[in-house]
């Protein structure tokens, strides 16, 4: 008998954790709802928690390195307007000089 694969969101995934977690729901019930295995519902818990650290950091960082984008990106384009003039001096010198 063929078993058909079930996608989850992220949305569904953190619902089943929260359930277990804060609301106590018990893991073989939920693993009976939900149509998956312990060992699947520890790995969602798992990525949950390695992953939560992104969802709390402070972004403070984040406009830090946002803003410095913004100046190299602005600092390239200064480059690349010098080096367009000068490409456009050497072909028009080259054009004179033959």
């Amino acid at each position: 008998m063929e078993r058909k694969k079930r996608r989850f969101t992220a949305e569904q995934k953190v619902g089943y954790v929260r359930r277990h977690l804060v609301e106590k729901v018990v893991l073989s019930d939920l693993c009976d709802e939900a149509g998956i295995q312990p060992s699947q519902y520890y790995r969602w818990q798992k990525a949950l928690f390695e992953n939560g650290e992104a969802a709390l950091s402070d972004k403070r960082g984040q406009k830090a390195c946002d803003r410095q984008i913004a100046e190299l990106e602005a600092k390239l384009a200064t480059k690349n307007e010098v080096m367009s003039e000068l490409l456009e001096a050497h072909v028009a010198l080259k054009k004179v000089l033959g």
